[in-house]
C-alpha cells in the first residue's frame, strides 16, 4: 500500500494537537453514546459516518441533529449502514462508529492540504477559494482557482508563503494572520509525523469569523511506519481490502488489491507495472500489484501464491521474475514449494530470466509440475491473459 489512512476523528485530533481549530465532539459506536456525546455537547450536532472514504453526505452518511434524541436516531440509521459512495465501490464500507461533532455556521468553504509533488520533488501547499467540493473537478474546469506553493524542506514553510496563500483565496485583514499560523501548523504536522498528505476540505470561515477545520484528511508514509509506533496504532484493519491486510501480516509490503482475474508475481515496481500494462495490452486484466522485492527466500515466494490463491478471482497466475540481486532458483523452488503446501487449482504461467535461470530452469522441470512457461514479457502476458480465459496452451 503507497499510504496508511486514519479516521476523520483521528485526523482532527492529531490536528488539534498542532492547534489547527476543529469543530467540538467526540466518536460514538453506539446510538446512545452519540445521544450522550450530544448532550454533553449542549448544541445542535451533525453525525458523521467513519469510513475511509470521501462523499459520505451524498451516500447518507452524514447528517444533522437538533436534539440528542434526534442524534440518537440518525446514528442508529448510520451505525450499522453499508455506506457506498463513489470512492468505495459498490460493495460499500460497514460503518461501525460515528463522529458527533458540534455544528458550524459557515459563511464560505475553502480548501487547504499539504502533498507531495512528485515532479518537483517537494511538498507542495496547495489552497483554493472553491472548497467543499472536489478539488479534482476544480482543477479541471477552474484550475485558476487552484494556487499552489513549493516548499523547501530545509527552509520550511515561510510565512511570506502562507501570506501569499491568504491573499491569494481571500484570507485578509482579520483572517490573515491565523490562516498564517494555520498554514504553519499544517506543514509541521506533516512533515514532524511523515505524512503524505493533510487535507483540510472544507476549511470554513464561521459565521463567528473564525477558521475551522470542518473536515479533514491525513495519510502517512507506509515506510515510515517503523519509527511512528503511535501512529501506527492508529490503523483500523476493518477499513482495509483483507488480502492486503495479510499480505503486510505475511511481509509483502507491495501488494495492493485490484479487480481483474491474473494474480502477478514481479520483481521490481517498473517492471510491475510494465507486466501489468503488458497483460492489458493482451486483453488480460490484473488482479493485483504485488512487487516481490529483491527476495532471496523462498517461503517469501510461498506466501505470495498465498495471497493469490486465496483471491476467488483470480483465475491465472504469472510469475515474471528479472532476476539481478534475486536469485531465479530461488524463485523456482518457492513455485514448486507453493504446489506442494497450497491448493493451486489455477495455471500458472512463469518467464523468468538472470542470476542462477539455469538452475531455476532445472528446478521447474524436475518438478514435473505444469507451468505454463514463456521466454519474453510478451509472451508470458498473452499466455497469462489466454489462460485467465481458459484457452490454456
Amino acid at each position: 500500500m503507497e499510504a496508511m489512512k486514519i479516521h476523520e476523528f483521528q485526523a482532527k485530533k492529531l490536528l488539534s494537537e498542532y492547534d489547527v481549530p476543529v469543530p467540538q465532539g467526540r466518536v460514538a459506536a453506539t446510538p446512545a453514546e452519540a445521544r450522550q456525546v450530544a448532550e454533553d455537547l449542549g448544541r445542535a450536532v451533525v453525525v458523521k459516518a467513519q469510513v475511509h472514504a470521501g462523499g459520505r453526505g451524498k451516500g447518507g452518511g452524514i447528517k444533522t441533529a437538533d436534539t440528542p434524541e434526534e442524534a440518537e436516531r440518525v446514528a442508529g440509521e448510520i451505525i450499522g449502514m453499508r455506506l457506498v459512495t463513489p470512492q468505495t465501490g459498490a460493495e460499500g464500507k460497514l460503518v461501525s462508529r460515528v463522529l458527533v461533532e458540534e455544528q458550524t455556521q459557515v459563511e464560505r468553504e475553502l480548501y487547504l492540504s499539504v502533498l507531495i509533488d512528485g515532479a518537483a520533488g517537494r511538498p507542495t501547499m496547495i489552497a483554493s477559494a472553491a472548497g467543499g467540493m472536489e478539488i479534482e473537478e476544480v482543477a479541471a474546469n477552474q484550475p485558476e482557482a487552484i494556487h499552489r506553493i513549493s516548499i523547501d524542506p530545509a527552509a520550511g514553510f515561510q510565512p511570506h508563503a502562507g501570506r501569499e496563500l491568504a491573499f491569494a483565496i481571500g484570507l485578509g485583514g482579520d483572517l490573515l494572520r491565523p490562516a498564517v499560523a494555520l498554514m504553519t501548523a499544517l506543514y509541521r504536522c506533516f512533515s514532524e509525523k511523515d505524512c503524505s498528505l493533510v487535507e483540510i476540505n472544507p476549511l470554513v470561515v464561521s459565521a463567528s469569523g473564525r477558521l475551522i477545520a470542518l473536515d479533514a484528511k491525513v495519510n502517512f508514509d507506509d515506510n515510515a511506519m517503523f519509527r511512528r509506533e503511535d501512529i501506527a496504532a492508529m490503523r483500523d484493519p476493518e477499513e482495509e481490502d483483507p488480502l492486503e491486510v495479510e499480505a503486510q501480516e505475511l511481509g509483502i509490503n507491495n501488494y495492493v488489491k485490484l479487480d481483474g482475474n491474473i494474480g502477478c508475481v514481479v520483481n521490481g515496481a517498473g517492471l510491475a507495472m510494465a507486466t501489468m500494462d503488458g497483460i492489458k495490452l493482451a486483453g488480460g486484466d490484473p488482479a493485483n500489484f504485488l512487487d516481490i522485492g529483491t527476495v532471496n527466500d523462498v517461503s517469501r515466494v510461498v506466501n505470495a501464491f498465498r495471497i493469490l490463491t486465496a483471491d476467488p478471482s483470480v483465475k491465472a497466475v504469472l510469475i515474471n521474475i528479472f532476476g539481478g540481486m534475486a536469485r531465479v532458483d530461488i524463485i523456482a523452488q518457492g513455485v514448486v514449494d507453493a504446489h506442494k503446501e497450497l491448493d493451486v487449482k489455477v495455471p500458472v504461467v512463469v518467464r523468468l530470466a538472470g542470476t542462477n535461470v539455469e538452475e531455476g530452469e532445472r528446478i521447474l522441470q524436475e518438478s514435473g509440475l505444469p507451468v505454463i512457461r514463456a521466454v519474453g514479457l510478451g509472451e508470458a502476458t498473452q499466455k497469462a491473459a489466454e489462460a485467465a480465459a481458459g484457452v490454456v496452451g
